[in-house]
């Protein structure tokens, strides 16, 4: 009997060990060559049946060469290279099931936890960030929700063993929900929505104005005593820290800009969705890079076209306004590359739909310098398509990597898809 138990132990703990999330890859240690593959760059351009080199988890040679082919170099003809994609605006890794709260820690409780850090509670062991590498995502700003100030984010890429290997910027940014002094709600009595006055606009006002005001005197430290909000909002007066709005509401765009300009505050980010349409003018006259954080949504005015959500990203960045795309939804943020290609569908360049996603993000986020596009020096952080990467029709990742590493692409879910081929015989 004993031995009994001990076999099915062990069986069950086999099957929970192989039903892991993968673990995160070794740092490279051979130089690798693909040769005749489409290049996207990243930066609007591509090369066809061009050659690519990385070694120590740099780029070192992009373009065409006459070199003689070593035995481990790779032909990639007919296939697809491009950057690894960028989600930003995420709570990826700090909420896992969103109907069980022991698993969200995405969220303080209070209006005002401008100290709130994401990247202290980020899950490394997390089984949503996988999902999202098997389909090119390979980087992340990992971000606080909720209250007036949500906290700070952290950027990181998604293969690491814990927090302090995913950091590529940590507390990038502080967060900040402005209000609006009207709102929209559903009315579950009628199934319509009805616009209400905030009551507590005002209030909700002065409460992040007074928390920046007094931040700007750079006086965190009182009796002996840390004042953790301020310290972490005064680094935005200095150019240290950014801030990201967070605002759907035209009038509130303009104020909150106009708050934070005439603060001193240099490096500000809008995350917003169809309500900047209206004043994007006033967006690109400011400088304020902006990320659109919905794009598959109905439209949100009685005047609005029916494409308005389809169509945002793109009147934004044909304005001149740096734009990027973000995803509403960390469970099927794996979709972020088709996103950008329903753009493509609604008259934008294909490459620069795939700016979208990787070099616009990477400057709106700070990390350009190493990532976001294919160029020598830069960070090997790139994948393999067979098929065109932002079309779910024919997209087939086949490699993937970070920094040069190449990641384990076999999960959970290519596991289950592979046991179930077998049981089906298909």
């Amino acid at each position: 009997m004993r031995n009994i138990l001990l076999t099915l132990s062990f069986l069950l703990l086999a099957t929970i060990v192989s039903a892991l999330p993968p673990k995160p890859a070794p740092k490279q240690t051979a130089e690798v060559v693909y040769h005749n593959a489409t290049i996207h760059l990243g930066n609007g351009e591509v090369m066809n049946g061009a050659t690519i080199a990385f070694d120590n988890g740099v780029i070192t040679r992009i373009g065409y060469f006459k070199m003689k082919w070593q035995e481990t170099d790779i032909d990639l003809k007919g296939k697809h290279i491009y950057p690894g994609f960028i989600l930003p605006n995420t709570n990826l890794g700090i909420s896992e099931v969103g109907s069980i709260k022991a698993t969200r820690d995405s969220r303080e409780v209070g209006q005002m936890n401008a100290n709130v850090r994401s990247i202290s509670a980020y899950n490394t062991d997390s089984e949503l960030p996988p999902t999202l590498k098997f389909n090119g995502v390979l980087l992340a700003q990992t971000t606080p929700e909720g209250g007036l100030i949500s906290g700070l984010s952290s950027v990181v890429q998604l293969d690491a063993w814990n927090w302090e290997d995913a950091a590529i910027v940590i507390d990038d940014a502080v967060h900040v929900n402005w209000p609006s002094a009207k709102r929209a709600r559903f009315d579950y009595s009628t199934f319509t929505m009805k616009v209400e006055k905030n009551k507590n606009y005002a209030k909700q006002l002065v409460q992040i104005k007074s928390l920046f005001e007094d931040a700007k005197l750079g006086v965190y430290i009182q009796n002996n005593k840390v004042n953790l909000k301020l310290k972490a909002v005064t680094p935005v007066f200095s150019g240290n820290r950014k801030v990201y709005i967070h605002t759907n509401n035209p009038k509130s765009i303009i104020e909150s800009i106009n708050f934070f300009q005439k603060m001193g505050v240099e490096n500000i980010v809008l995350v917003s969705q169809q309500g900047a349409l209206p004043v994007k003018g006033f967006i690109k006259e400011a400088g304020v890079p902006v990320i659109v954080s919905s794009t598959h949504a109905m439209p949100k005015r009685d005047d609005s076209s029916v494409d308005a959500g389809y169509t945002t990203a793109m009147k934004l960045h044909n304005e001149g306004i740096l734009t990027a795309l973000g995803y509403s939804g960390t469970m099927s943020a794996r979709n972020l590359a088709f996103i950008a290609g329903t753009l493509v569908g609604y008259g934008l360049d294909k490459e620069q739909a795939l700016k979208l996603i990787t070099f616009n993000t990477a400057k709106i986020l700070g990390i350009d310098k190493s990532y976001g596009s294919l160029e020598v020096g830069k960070s090997a952080t790139l994948i393999v398509t067979e098929g065109d990467a932002l079309d779910m029709r024919g997209n087939v990742l086949k490699a993937a990597y970070i920094d040069g590493r190449k990641l384990d692409l076999n999960g959970r879910q290519q596991e289950l898809d592979q046991r179930f081929l077998e049981k089906y015989g298909m």
